[in-house]
């Protein structure tokens, strides 16, 4: 199944729907989508938004839960400095 995934300005997941989703909420229009997520007026342009949709396709919404968990980890284990991912002074 098809979803459209919302990255905020950092390219973190913030929030995922189905085609069904799409269609029935946001018209099947992926930039209505983006308009919500951004908390654009109706009117706004969506070049004025920071972030993207992203579509991916995953065989249930197991699968989209665990790609979701999975995100993010990398630059977390940078930033909270696990294993030997801590800055260095030169």
């Amino acid at each position: 199944m098809k979803y459209y995934i919302y990255f905020d300005r950092y390219r973190h997941p913030r929030k995922a729907v189905s085609e069904r989703e799409l269609a029935r909420d946001y018209e099947n229009s992926p930039e209505k989508f983006l308009q919500a997520m951004c908390s654009l007026s109706t009117g706004a342009e969506i070049e004025l938004c920071i972030g993207h949709v992203g579509v991916m396709r995953f065989s249930g919404e197991k699968e989209l839960e665990e790609y979701l968990e999975k995100t993010g980890d990398e630059i977390a284990g940078f930033y909270e400095c696990e294993g030997e991912s801590r800055p260095y002074n030169f």
